[in-house]
């Protein structure tokens, strides 16, 4: 590889470079669900103008439609990995140009042009459901790009819509090569997915069978552990065989959102475990081949009366986690309970609550539902209005900024979920706000200038899920530079957030590579020091 090239696109030379010197975003892309099942327009990406010195802030400027019903888009990925790509003289530079779109309902997954002109994206390609169904699969849910130029998808249920946990792949041009995983064992059940070359792991978390949670929440339906999921499922990277499932038992019921730390040397991570609002780290003890998972945050449950005196143990329902781009902080959001919190995660077994915010939820001071205990509050949260609207719902997914400094907040987790358990939000549309972040001391607060408010939709009020900063920002990354260092240490020190995973997809993932390429095998050529390097050796970095 001396004598070769890692071509360069957009991105930066290490995360922290990134958090430092990139970029304020400007446009937020958000998969939005129309509720209306007869509306012939459908769910759409919405791009909001996220700028304060725009004419146009907090506003949607631009909708891309399916043009299609019942598809209930939901999460997204991009086609191009945030990695150093291995690319030999000749060959086209990888393009980060288009976003992945799957739909847990209709198992379509629409293929969407954010190159052309990046505040009006238009479809590029509609992969129908019968595609995924050949394969025996449905409900595609997590995308990420893999080194060797082609894109994964996680699936969470078989063509009969039963439980199962697997992985489609799809070439350059989308067409469809087939299931990732190889051997007998397989996983009971699918949702997420986080992959680490540099330790040869892969982790899925699981949900559930598509033929129970597409019909609304039913409590019972937890009860066949073969079809509602508990477990977290550790694959090798290489062989693309499951090789461990840890158990969470109740505490762990849905685990969901899971996310490995940025640093490379650093192989643990977290995942959020929604009925329950529970997140456990998982990491590989020193001299161990297998994984352990322990409880680090529990948030109690409350018990609460509804309008006919019937009594429930709520749950917080925790349905998204992310973490800081220098591994300082984790977030995450209780649906249920209405709350963001924030933790100090330097001690990783022992993270520290440093911020929370009310956003909602189900325990409002005037819900219908009445607190009888909390362990944790003395008093039941007020309403939250912000430019004359009131929040509705509770806080879902969550979008962090380049810089760690802003947080967005969406209110739609999943529009049967939703029509059930917030239908006061279903019908005046959701809403996106924005945390404001100390980063330097932690703690958050809301941003009373920040609202994005999909009542007023040209087909009907709307439902905004997850999003997406676009920030594009070419930089050519000269590895000469490391020769100027006495040493490493310095060097890594700087770079101690990188990541060697492309799970960019889900928040800013970026990865790194010192004195590092990848091949198109997705595997790893790393020196055990830093070395001289020639001067026509670049590499490819993309947030």
């Amino acid at each position: 590889m001396s004598e070769s090239k890692c071509k360069c696109g957009p991105g930066y030379a290490t995360p922290l470079d990134a958090v430092r010197n990139g970029p304020v975003e400007k446009l937020l892309y958000v998969v939005c669900v129309q509720p209306n099942l007869d509306e012939e327009h459908g769910d759409y990406l919405a791009t909001v103008d996220v700028d304060p010195a725009s004419p146009t802030y907090c506003q949607v400027i631009h909708r891309t439609y399916t043009n299609s019903k019942h598809n209930e888009l939901h999460h997204s990925g991009w086609n191009t990995c945030s990695s150093c790509h291995f690319v030999p003289g000749g060959k086209e530079v990888p393009t980060r140009d288009r976003l992945v779109l799957p739909c847990l309902n209709s198992d379509r997954i629409f293929v969407i042009d954010t190159g052309t002109d990046p505040r009006a994206p238009k479809l590029a390609k509609v992969i129908e459901g019968d595609v995924l169904k050949g394969a025996d699969c449905t409900a595609p849910h997590t995308t990420h790009c893999l080194p060797n130029g082609n894109i994964m998808i996680s699936v969470m249920g078989d063509a009969e819509g039963n439980a199962k946990g697997d992985f489609v792949e799809f070439d350059k041009n989308f067409e469809l090569v087939g299931t990732w995983s190889r051997g007998d064992r397989k996983a009971l059940c699918g949702y997420d997915y986080w992959y680490q070359p540099h330790f040869n792991v892969m982790v899925a978390s699981e949900w559930g069978a598509p033929k129970l949670f597409r019909r609304g929440y039913h409590p019972t339906d937890c009860d066949d552990r073969t079809q509602y999921g508990c477990r977290l499922n550790f694959y090798r990277w290489q062989e693309r065989e499951l090789f461990q499932t840890i158990d969470l038992g109740d505490d762990g019921l849905t685990p969901l959102e899971i996310r490995f730390l940025h640093n490379p040397r650093e192989n643990q991570g977290y995942v959020g475990c929604a009925f329950y609002a529970n997140v456990y780290r998982f990491y590989q003890k020193p001299g161990s081949n297998e994984y352990t998972a322990e409880k680090v945050i529990d948030v109690p449950v409350k018990k609460v009366q509804g309008e006919n005196g019937e009594i429930e143990m709520m749950g917080g329902m925790m349905t998204d986690i992310l973490i800081s781009l220098d591994d300082r902080y984790l977030y995450f959001s209780n649906w249920r309970h209405g709350d963001v919190r924030q933790y100090d995660i330097s001690d990783r077994a022992n993270p520290r609550l440093t911020g929370q915010v009310f956003l909602g939820g189900a325990i409002q001071r005037d819900a219908p539902r009445r607190v009888l205990n909390d362990p944790e509050l003395k008093e039941a949260p007020e309403p939250v209005f912000l430019k004359g609207r009131r929040l509705l719902g509770g806080p879902q997914m969550l979008q962090l900024s380049l810089d760690g400094r802003r947080l967005y907040v969406s209110s739609s987790l999943f529009s049967p979920w939703d029509k059930q358990f917030y239908p006061e939000m279903v019908a005046a549309g959701g809403t996106i706000v924005q945390l404001d972040i100390d980063v330097e001391n932690g703690g958050m607060k809301l941003n009373e200038n920040f609202l994005v408010n999909f009542g007023g939709e040209p087909y009907g009020p709307g439902l905004p899920h997850e999003m997406r900063v676009s920030v594009w920002c070419a930089v050519i990354c000269d590895l000469r530079r490391l020769n100027s260092t006495n040493s490493s240490s310095s060097f890594l020190r700087d770079s101690s957030s990188l990541r060697f995973s492309s799970a960019c997809s889900a928040k800013w993932l970026l990865r790194f590579a010192s004195n590092v390429c990848w091949n198109e095998t997705g595997l790893l050529s790393l020196s055990t020091s830093v070395k001289p390097i020639s001067s026509n050796r670049f590499c490819r970095y993309s947030s």
